[in-house]
């Protein structure tokens, strides 16, 4: 199937107030108020994703995750429980939010960016149904690569093939490293994503993701394999840096969990009683129609530095059209 580089949808959907504008992390001169509100606001970079991320890591590690004599050696039983773990939650996860905000319409098309629900009967698609398209690719590569390299960070830990710090030895050390864990994958994902959009690549592997030019909480990990085995190799470094299992786990959960939460096509989810979460991910929603722009998102300006960044306004549009051409 031929895709668009540039791909026209119905106007009358939701737009956020325009231009996108880049949080105030690395603004320079530093705005210390505005740094205040990004941290320590809702919504906020500490709240409520970190927190609950961070959260359900640390139950997991301490609950959840087999104890490292037990993982010292590789063995199909503690392997089958991650995996099957992690399967639980990724469903309940990515799953939830589908069945509130698409089968049930929570709040209907409301602040929805594209405002058509998700296709069904598109050739497009496996099955010709782009839910169960975008279910079968997490299935068979994201919940399994998520796993994998979990499974891994584990057995060398344990067996002292890669460096590690005790958070409470190193308690500052391990904060840096959790704080610092988004802004890395972030930069991360910039890189590989521009790889995946090489034609060769795009053409054979990428090409996956972009059939969701509608995107919904499951198209955010609807990926060929060989893009989930690139886009969790971000754990990678701390095999090379010393860290904890604990900040992998984050990085994984994060990873994991929080593409759906960027995919969900909402730019503001309905808390009830008239108030709602701000969810705006608009600037990768604007990838999913053009391509070849915004890269990744608006906490590192990477798409800006490096000349990919797209506004959303119609004078950056016209720019972005001079630069494909």
């Amino acid at each position: 199937m031929a895709i668009q580089e540039v791909h026209e949808v119905d106007p009358t959907g939701y737009k956020p107030e325009l231009p996108i504008q880049f949080v105030p992390l690395f603004t320079w001169p530093p705005k210390p108020a505005a740094l205040a509100r990004f941290f320590f606001g809702f919504p906020g970079f500490l709240l409520p994703w970190f927190a609950i991320f961070l959260g359900l890591s640390a139950v997991l590690w301490t609950w959840l995750t087999p104890d490292m004599a037990q993982v010292e050696t590789l063995s199909a039983g503690w392997i089958g429980f991650l995996l099957i773990r992690n399967l639980l939650i990724f469903v309940a996860f990515v799953g939830g939010q589908h069945v509130l905000m698409y089968r049930r319409q929570h709040q209907g098309k409301a602040y929805k960016y594209n405002p058509n629900w998700l296709a069904k009967d598109d050739p497009n698609f496996l099955f010709r149904d782009q839910l169960w398209d975008n279910v079968f690719w997490n299935m068979i590569g994201a919940v399994p690569l998520w796993t994998f390299y979990e499974v891994m960070t584990l057995w060398l830990s344990a067996n002292h093939m890669i460096p590690t710090v005790s958070i409470a030895e190193h308690p500052i050390y391990a904060a840096a490293l959790l704080l610092a864990s988004p802004v890395w994958t972030i930069a991360h994902f910039y890189v590989i994503h521009r790889f995946l959009h090489w034609r060769p690549l795009f053409r054979h592997a990428h090409h996956i993701h972009h059939r969701n030019i509608n995107i919904g909480p499951w198209s955010g990990l609807s990926m060929h394999p060989f893009e989930h085995l690139l886009y969790f190799s971000a754990v990678c470094l701390y095999w090379l840096i010393p860290s904890h299992p604990l900040v992998v786990e984050f990085t994984l959960i994060n990873l994991a969990l929080g593409a759906s939460v960027g995919h969900m096509g909402f730019g503001q989810v309905s808390l009830g009683g008239g108030k709602y979460l701000n969810n705006e991910h608009y600037m990768h929603y604007l990838h999913h129609r053009y391509f070849r722009i915004n890269y990744t998102v608006e906490m590192v300006p990477l798409d800006k530095w490096l000349g990919t960044f797209y506004d959303g306004t119609d004078a950056g549009r016209a720019a972005i059209r001079r630069r494909s051409r």
